[in-house]
């Protein structure tokens, strides 16, 4: 199932991918239950907006997560996951536009990501029960000011800047994780091509490390890292980052 959030007729609605159109979910997508309402409105998936299909209380990104990742960096192998968090402000949907923080950085990336959305609240979870806390699957753009990173001695600079969160474009809840293509392509061109089956920690293991470090809400978002073939992007470029099983994040960059 794709869960998206969009707008339409003023509103912003939740709601199921059904093909060609969009069933509105009348409670939510983390009312514990998504089945649909007897008389659920239909929407056609051309006249409405997909906006970031949550809103995360935070956002708790994994650093170093790829094995070829660390080598491009020359970095040995973290014997536990690398945290820091990107801030709920941080966060826009398909389409809209990373703003470039000139008046600040010279160099923005991009890293294309696995984003694993929470369903329900977890605290002190065992990886052999995370997938029941888990609502499903999405991209997410790690967008990285890699001058302050590199300068700063720790990241929330760097990776916190409004817009550098594009997540999207929907939920997808049948997905297995272990071993899905993740690409990225800037201005048409493959950047990035792996699958998280290089993964140095999966998603079962995150899941349950994050939970015994700080409580996940319904909404909360983990980024699970990227693979080697991060790089540059400028105002102009349309930025797409693709997961296996999910779809397409398309962005672009506009000036600060």
């Amino acid at each position: 199932m794709q869960l998206v959030r969009f707008s339409v007729e003023g509103r912003t609605l939740s709601g199921a991918v059904e093909g060609d159109h969009i069933s509105v979910l009348d409670r939510g997508l983390f009312a514990g239950s998504l089945e649909k309402g007897a008389l659920a409105e239909l929407y056609r998936t051309d006249e409405v907006t997909l906006l970031a299909p949550c809103l995360p209380s935070k956002i708790v990104a994994i650093g170093l997560n790829y094995k070829a990742h660390a080598a491009e960096f020359n970095n040995e192998l973290p014997e536990e996951p690398l945290l820091f968090l990107k801030p709920s402000t941080s966060v826009i949907g398909p389409g809209d536009e990373i703003k470039y923080p000139s008046h600040m950085s010279r160099r923005v990336d991009y890293e294309a990501e696995l984003a694993v959305v929470i369903g329900k609240k977890a605290r002190n979870v065992e990886p052999g029960s995370a997938r029941e806390f888990v609502l499903g699957y999405t991209c997410i753009n790690d967008v990285t000011a890699r001058d302050l990173q590199k300068c700063d001695r720790q990241w929330s600079r760097a990776k916190g800047f409004d817009t550098f969160a594009p997540i999207g474009p929907w939920i997808e809840t049948e997905l297995d994780p272990d071993n899905v293509m993740i690409e990225s392509f800037l201005n048409g061109e493959v950047k990035q091509q792996s699958s998280t089956s290089d993964m140095i920690f999966n998603v079962d293991t995150l899941v349950s490390y994050v939970s015994k470090v700080m409580t996940l809400l319904p909404g909360d978002v983990i980024a699970t890292g990227t693979p080697s073939g991060v790089g540059k992007m400028t105002p102009g470029d349309k930025i797409e980052i693709k997961v296996e099983g999910i779809g397409s994040l398309i962005n672009t960059v506009t000036g600060g």
